[in-house]
């Protein structure tokens, strides 16, 4: 037994310092260290969407996953999607009026998953709000993610490298897409990019924000409806923009950014992103929101703004996560930042 005791306690002397030394070199992360203005809301999910109410949040459980709305008061959870078989979604958006706007493939190959994200197979839904019945075809298919008008029921979509506008109608109870117009085309630009449709631009909403993406490593723009002009807002050079939710004035909009890493000189890319805040008025002045890629191998990525301007919610990511991949969503109050901020 005395010997067990001190061959025991050498253990201790040998474990103990590798213990400490341990935890001394272990690294945390942002949300060991959240600031006083942001807090956790949920532990999983991606691409979140404020309800017009503020009381709740949309989001994506998972790429090619189910879709589940938070209650931010209590956090409690109900499933959107779980009262029919599907093949996972890529996006929701609450619609004008309450409806959801999904994007997601009839078709899904675990082996292959990539190919139900594309334009080619990613088609539009429309699922209602009782979740009375499976969601409803709208006949297209979508690159990337549509934009829903906060005042209308209005969305527009890319296919094609080309952004369309379109009305959502309910004939016999039926969603169905009217007044379909084209806005802009890619060819017809100056500079070649990928596009894709991001937000309507409040207050009147006749201008849509989308993102240049392969131009100038990525930028914010922005094209009018009516007149077809294209004004770039972030205009830097090697420098990724990328624009997320907007604000409900129209004067700001969100971007994802390296440009704390980069400062227009070194390409860092989309695993160097954090949340910005974009000026739209061509001035390129941007505000720091987040600063989660100040730890190694973090980012902070797809904001959206509440309407009543008050929170934004967005997601906490990995690098090396695919873009869009989020692993849980938090809430930032922009009126504790300003408070923090003043001091």
């Amino acid at each position: 037994m005395k010997t067990f005791i001190i061959s025991f306690s050498l253990l201790l002397l040998f474990i103990s310092p590798f213990h400490h030394c341990d935890a001394q070199e272990k690294q945390l992360s942002p949300l060991d260290e959240l600031p006083p203005y942001i807090t956790r809301l949920t532990t999983f999910g991606q691409r979140a969407d404020w309800s017009h109410d503020g009381q709740r949040v949309l989001f994506i459980e998972k790429t090619f996953g189910d879709v589940y709305e938070v209650d931010v008061k209590t956090k409690a959870l109900r499933p959107m999607t779980h009262h029919y078989f599907h093949e996972g979604y890529t996006r929701a958006l609450y619609l004008n009026n309450g409806d959801i706007l999904l994007s997601g493939a009839r078709s899904f190959n675990a082996d292959d998953p990539w190919p139900s994200r594309s334009e080619k197979n990613a088609e539009l839904w429309v699922l209602k709000s009782d979740l009375s019945a499976k969601p409803v075809s709208l006949g297209e298919k979508c690159s990337e993610g549509p934009a829903v008008s906060r005042t209308q029921m209005r969305i527009a979509w890319t296919q094609t490298n080309k952004i369309y506008l379109a009305s959502i109608e309910y004939v016999d109870g039926a969603p169905t897409l009217t007044h379909k117009q084209l806005v802009l085309d890619a060819k017809n630009l100056d500079f070649k990019c990928n596009l894709e449709t991001q937000n309507f631009r409040p207050p009147d909403e006749n201008g849509i924000i989308f993102s240049a993406y392969d131009y100038r490593g990525g930028e914010v723009m922005g094209v009018n409806i009516e007149t077809g002009k294209v004004v770039d807002y972030s205009n830097a050079d090697n420098q990724y923009d990328e624009p997320e939710g907007i604000f409900p004035d129209g004067q700001y909009t969100l971007a994802e950014s390296d440009r704390h890493v980069s400062h227009g000189l070194e390409f860092k890319g989309i695993q160097y992103i954090d949340i910005h805040k974009l000026k739209l008025d061509g001035s390129g002045q941007y505000e720091r929101i987040t600063h989660f890629n100040d730890y190694p191998g973090w980012k902070a990525t797809n904001p959206v703004v509440s309407d009543d301007d008050r929170f934004m919610a967005f997601q906490y990511a990995k690098y090396g996560d695919p873009a869009g991949v989020g692993r849980g969503i938090l809430i930032l109050d922009f009126e504790k930042l300003a408070e923090a901020n003043s001091k």
